[in-house]
């Protein structure tokens, strides 16, 4: 985990941050249009346990170092990732940007906001 909140550590300019984040409305008209997007859920096992976002795969933050070679195929494609409010998913976009993939957003307010706007039945935490 620290290897991937030292690369993304530090200050983002306010227009950087809007490049790379997507709001959970648009996330969810691509996965109903059936778009190609790799959708990643970037929070621990126990919290995806708890509570997940159908079609999401889990590769909790920790991981992306040893588990990169499972996206190198989608290095050109768009890659979404969620945690619980942001602010995890935010710092794995950034690593994934400096390890040269093309199109990687996090969604803005996480699996919070998806179950505020997107589907109220879920757990919220």
């Amino acid at each position: 985990m620290r290897a991937v909140a030292r690369i993304g550590s530090g200050v983002t300019p306010c227009i950087e941050k809007r490049i790379m984040e997507v709001d959970c409305k648009t996330v969810k008209a691509k996965l109903d249009g059936r778009e190609h997007v790799v959708f990643i859920d970037c929070r621990e096992q126990h919290e995806y346990d708890l509570v997940r976002i159908e079609g999401a795969t889990l590769i909790p933050m920790g991981e992306f170092p040893s588990r990169i070679a499972e996206l190198e195929q989608h290095k050109d494609s768009d890659i979404i990732v969620h945690c619980h409010h942001g602010g995890r998913s935010l710092n794995v976009v950034m690593w994934l940007k400096a390890q040269g993939f093309q199109n990687p957003l996090s969604m803005a307010g996480g699996i919070d906001a998806w179950a505020q706007e997107i589907d109220t039945t879920l757990t919220r935490y």
